[in-house]
């Protein structure tokens, strides 16, 4: 069997639904076995579980190396940060490190398996790549979001210091508390006890809520769901130029087979 064959066999396999389900099974199962050593377990079951570590381990080195295989440019295998993640935790994990210092940074290794799941699916994969690219714009929210905490901090810190110190005691406390508000922990047990003092201090935190939680979150969700969208579209023309490059192959390999037609029957004629 020469390389091409050998390369077509290992892209077919990693192409496979069934190959890309096994291996999800694979991490959700090594994320199970991660959560069960954090129990209270016997030294029998500890032994089996360090045993089905390594075997997980080994059957993701193997699918790396079946991925690897499997691509046609190898070099173009290393540019995906995707496949570079993989690997590095693939690679780490092979180090024996359960009974040195380093016994902590293996155990971190593995808990970062877990996110090969995102790796793995393409759909988990084109959300992280959309909040990433997202980051920029979600920059200016959050700055112009800690602009409205610092000024509602400083009204709180102002009015209602006098009344619970361990809730507005200074600028950066009572910007704890406004983010406890935000997030509707007990928020209401906060007012309350403001508007004993001053009465109309309910709309300091209604209008605080409405700019945080309402109008900011609708921004960063309006924001992600525009760079979602735009990677939607750009894998779609990426999808349609690579099909229409398949159809002008498939096209000039017919006409050349036409030619060869065109070319065998004049032969023919001519004897």
């Amino acid at each position: 069997m020469n390389t091409s064959s050998l390369q077509a066999t290992f892209l077919s396999i990693r192409s496979h639904k069934a190959f890309e389900l096994f291996v999800v099974f694979v991490i959700i199962f090594s994320a199970l076995i991660i959560g069960a050593k954090t129990y209270n377990i016997p030294q029998q079951l500890w032994t089996v579980m360090v045993w089905l570590d390594w075997a997980i381990t080994v059957i993701f080195l193997l699918e790396i190396i079946i991925r690897f295989l499997g691509e046609e440019n190898k070099l173009r295998f290393f540019q995906s940060g995707w496949n570079v993640f993989d690997t590095l935790i693939v690679v780490v994990s092979l180090v024996p490190i359960e009974n040195s210092d380093l016994a902590l940074v293996g155990r971190l290794v593995r808990i970062f398996r877990v996110l090969r799941m995102v790796s793995i699916i393409p759909e988990l994969r084109l959300l992280l790549n959309s909040l990433l690219k997202a980051l920029p714009q979600l920059g200016y929210v959050v700055l112009l979001m800690f602009i409205i905490f610092y000024i509602y901090a400083a009204i709180g810190t102002t009015f209602f210091a006098s009344i619970n110190r361990e809730l507005w005691g200074d600028i950066s406390i009572s910007m704890l508390t406004l983010f406890r508000v935000m997030t509707f922990e007990d928020w209401t047990d906060v007012m309350y006890e403001t508007m004993e003092h001053y009465s109309l201090s309910w709309a300091f935190f209604i209008s605080f809520i409405f700019f945080t939680a309402f109008a900011f979150l609708n921004m960063v969700i309006g924001i992600v769901v525009g760079v979602l969208e735009q990677e939607n579209q750009r894998i779609r023309a990426e999808e349609d130029i690579e099909q229409g490059r398949v159809t002008l192959e498939v096209l000039h390999e017919e006409i050349l087979r036409l030619r060869a037609q065109v070319t065998d029957a004049t032969k023919e004629k001519a004897r």
